[in-house]
């Protein structure tokens, strides 16, 4: 039995991540085992999508989060790590300047990726493995904090993706959104009016987690369209600290869980799916998988 441990950081609009895991090859198969999540509330998206840069403050936290991610990983002995950046950082017009700061105060490289190498990353962490849908069409739904990816899956293939502007932290900003919404919406009614069948959504995201771990429902068991509809009904009538005090949600969650509903309702009503599944996998679980089939797979089956 041979363990390999890989770090994850996801440089998140509204909060970042690292996940370090532990990955357990056997004869017969490759187990991933996660050793330790750690989650910090930044927020890059609150500047970027106001002012379009990211302040000294902002990027300070950004260093020092780094930092710490970097001793995580050294305490952890892992044997590799990947970085990736997405959509704050791909529109920070200083976000290159920051990089270098990371680099030069912690020696971690850092990569921003566009929104096409975001969702190769999240189908790469086994969407099928937690969930068994019977539906035929899919639409995998990726809500973060500056962008939601949207792609079309037939028969567990992935056949079309588009990125879209459109996340919680910028709607919580007022940022302008009604063309993005717009452009959303016609995305998906073209290519669900070509589909003979029902679609179901498969949803992906801190929020989405959330809610499906509020529901008490099993991995495998999808959230109803009148259960997030109820459940927005809910929230959006509490107040920020209500929902804190009375439903234990994290500070930099209770905001943004209500546009994220907002966007899930609005994909569930253009696309006519009555479902979410929830299989709680992200992009840092992706990036494990990714990189360690790149890196130690496929040399040890040499």
């Amino acid at each position: 039995m041979k363990i390999t441990r890989i770090a994850a950081i996801d440089i998140g609009s509204n909060s970042l991540r690292l996940l370090v895991t532990n990955i357990i090859r056997t004869e017969d198969y490759t187990h991933y085992k996660k050793v330790s999540i750690t989650r910090l509330p930044v927020r890059l998206g609150k500047d970027v999508f106001s002012s379009g840069e990211i302040s000294k403050n902002s990027g300070q936290r950004l260093v020092d989060s780094m930092r710490a991610f970097g001793a995580i990983m050294r305490v952890n002995d892992i044997e590799d790590y990947r970085a990736c950046a997405t959509s704050a950082m791909r529109e920070a017009k200083n976000g290159k300047y920051w990089l270098k700061e990371i680099k030069k105060e912690t020696g971690l490289d850092i990569e921003i990726i566009d929104g096409e190498e975001e969702a190769r990353l999240v189908f790469k962490a086994k969407l099928f493995d937690k969930i068994k849908p019977s539906e035929k069409n899919l639409l995998f739904v990726d809500v973060g904090g500056g962008s939601t990816e949207l792609t079309f899956f037939q028969n567990h293939k992935p056949i079309l993706s588009k990125s879209f502007e459109l996340g919680t932290v910028r709607i919580l900003l007022g940022v302008k959104q009604s063309e993005n919404w717009s452009n959303l919406k016609s995305w998906i009614f073209d290519h669900v009016n070509v589909m003979n069948e029902n679609i179901a959504i498969i949803g992906s995201g801190g929020n989405i987690n959330k809610v499906h771990k509020m529901s008490n429902k099993s991995t495998d068991e999808p959230l109803s369209v009148n259960y997030i509809n109820h459940l927005h009904g809910i929230i959006s009538k509490m107040s920020h600290q209500e929902r804190i005090t009375s439903l234990g949600l994290n500070i930099d969650r209770a905001d943004v869980i209500i546009p994220a509903l907002e966007i899930f309702q609005n994909i569930m009503s253009s696309s006519g799916a009555n479902k979410i599944y929830v299989p709680k996998i992200g992009l840092s679980d992706g990036i494990v998988r990714d990189l360690y089939r790149r890196k130690f797979k496929l040399i040890r089956e040499s």
